[in-house]
């Protein structure tokens, strides 16, 4: 019985704490329940401002709407709308480092386009001769019978054999004879002999029989067989048709020689570049003869021709050539430095910007890691920069490296959706900038003193070959070096051959560049830098 009741006992224990834990647990709901309630409440009654493409796309609906993939559009709530800020893109440290990001401040430089051309050295049109008889004969003897040779002026090149040179001759000499028998005679007579005797001498010059000979036949009183034709100039010969016992007429061409003293460099320029050339315009040439070496000359004449085949006109530059390096019919390089023009302008380097087909933009770092779409508006491109003629302002850093990165990264076109085309107005005009100043801030504070002399100029590259002297602070010894100008406006007072004092700063690991640079005993070819 005893056991019996112990579990009529534990039974009744077990009923009484369910009905227990049934009772506190149900007061535990209704508790929460009214907690609740007020917070659903309050959600009904937020108001639903739009609905936003769930995509993140610039596409918004002031209703309930599908995306063409089937997914709803998320609704923005009132106070949840977008910051004024949400135009900039923010990318984190981290990111920021793994994608290599790199910027560059907008800065006032003076650009510098290079138009690049293939041409080839001619020989100097105003310096070509030719040997042409003006009467008939046979060529007797060649005493310079091979093509290239070079030739002085005066310097003999044949022996011919002519009835009517000998005839002349003999003209010369009857009427001398003629003057001598007429000397005591009257002098109206004497007269006319005397203009017997240059008569026949001028019919000589006149078939340009050269003075030496004409010397030779006054002194020596005999007519000779064969008479010697000379070289009217120096030069080499570029063509000779003539071989020993060739009979030839009047007029025929006997020998070609050419002055290369200076040559001529036939560049051809595509249209499109020909605004940029202009007469008197610096020009780097050079040639695959001799790689290391750079020649500079300037644009002499523009041919008012364009060849249709390949849309180019020929720009000539006249070169000098002492050393006889230039050789006709050699291919050349040629880059014109042109400048855009006087005053320095506002450029970004060319990767910076981004071009979606109707507006050009860039990326400026606006700090924190957060990076602003920027419209702007561009000008005349040069040598990896481009003008800015709108859009930003001297300094503001845009990034030049990973910007491609940037746009894959935050979805460019999203961020793009907040901010609209007047949120960075761009100037209705170009704003003239002002001159950069001559001392600049971030220059570095170890410089080094030289003095030499220029070699050479490249315009294209702005660089400048120096045969400088010993330099003590780097321990250098005199030795021929080249050396890149801080400012390419420089150049136009440098020329080849000036002595020179510079001032050279270590740009990057083992680079040098000029920050100063004045002609000795003349005015100053740059300007002062870093402040002194």
């Amino acid at each position: 019985m005893r056991s019996f009741a112990k579990i009529i006992m534990a039974v009744m224990l077990v009923a009484f704490s369910l009905t227990i834990g049934y009772w506190w647990g149900s007061k535990q709901v209704d508790q929460t329940a009214n907690v609740n309630v007020p917070a659903v409440s309050a959600t009904q009654e937020r108001k639903i401002l739009y609905y936003r493409n769930p995509m993140g796309l610039p596409d918004t609906s002031p209703v309930p709407k599908k995306d063409p993939m089937g997914m709803d559009y998320i609704p923005v709530y009132e106070g949840e709308e977008p910051s004024s800020d949400s135009s900039a893109i923010k990318i984190s440290t981290e990111k920021i480092q793994k994608l290599g990001v790199r910027t560059e401040a907008a800065a006032l430089r003076q650009l510098v386009r290079t138009v690049r051309a293939v041409a080839t050295i001619q020989a100097d049109e105003q310096k070509l001769y030719t040997l042409v008889t003006k009467f008939e004969g046979w060529i007797h003897r060649l005493y310079v019978n091979t093509t290239g040779q070079t030739v002085k002026k005066g310097q003999a090149l044949m022996e011919v054999y002519s009835p009517e040179l000998i005839a002349a001759q003999h003209e010369y000499l009857i009427a001398m004879k003629g003057l001598h028998m007429v000397s005591e005679s009257d002098r109206d007579v004497q007269l006319e002999m005397q203009r017997l005797v240059e008569s026949a001498l001028q019919r000589l010059r006149n078939w340009d029989i050269s003075e030496i000979e004409l010397q030779r036949l006054q002194r020596e009183g005999t007519a000779r067989q064969y008479v010697t034709l000379r070289s009217k100039a120096n030069g080499v010969v570029l063509e000779k048709p003539s071989v020993e016992g060739k009979r030839f007429a009047p007029g025929e061409v006997l020998y070609q020689i050419a002055d290369l003293s200076s040559v001529w460099v036939l560049a051809d320029v595509f249209e499109q570049d020909l605004a940029m050339i202009h007469p008197g315009q610096k020009a780097t040439i050079r040639v695959d003869a001799y790689p290391a070496k750079v020649f500079n000359g300037e644009v002499a004449f523009i041919y008012p021709m364009i060849t249709p085949e390949t849309r180019t006109a020929i720009v000539r530059i006249e070169l000098p050539n002492d050393q006889s390096l230039l050789k006709p019919a050699m291919y050349a390089r040629v880059e014109f430095a042109s400048f855009h023009t006087d005053d320095k302008v506002l450029t970004i380097p060319n990767s910076a910007v981004l071009d979606t087909g109707t507006r050009r933009l860039v990326l400026v770092d606006v700090g924190e890691g957060r990076f602003e779409p920027r419209t702007v508006k561009l000008g005349m491109h040069a040598d990896g920069y481009v003008e800015v003629l709108g859009g930003l302002e001297t300094g503001e850093a845009v990034v030049v490296k990973a910007n491609f990165l940037i746009d894959a990264e935050s979805n460019l076109q999203a961020a793009l959706s907040g901010f609209g085309h007047d949120s960075h107005p761009l100037a209705a005009e170009e704003k003239p900038h002002p001159e950069a100043a001559i001392v600049s801030e971030g220059m570095p504070s170890h410089r080094h003193q030289g003095e030499g002399s220029i070699e050479a100029i490249d315009f294209a590259h702005a660089t400048v070959t120096l045969a400088h002297g010993p330099i003590a602070s780097l321990k250098w010894p005199a030795m021929l070096m080249d050396f890149r100008l801080a400012d390419p406006a420089w150049l136009r007072s440098l020329r080849p051959g000036q002595q020179v004092v510079f001032e050279i700063t270590e740009e990057a690991a083992g680079e040098y560049v000029i920050i100063y640079i004045q002609p000795l005993g003349g005015n100053a070819g740059g300007s002062k830098q870093g402040g002194q």
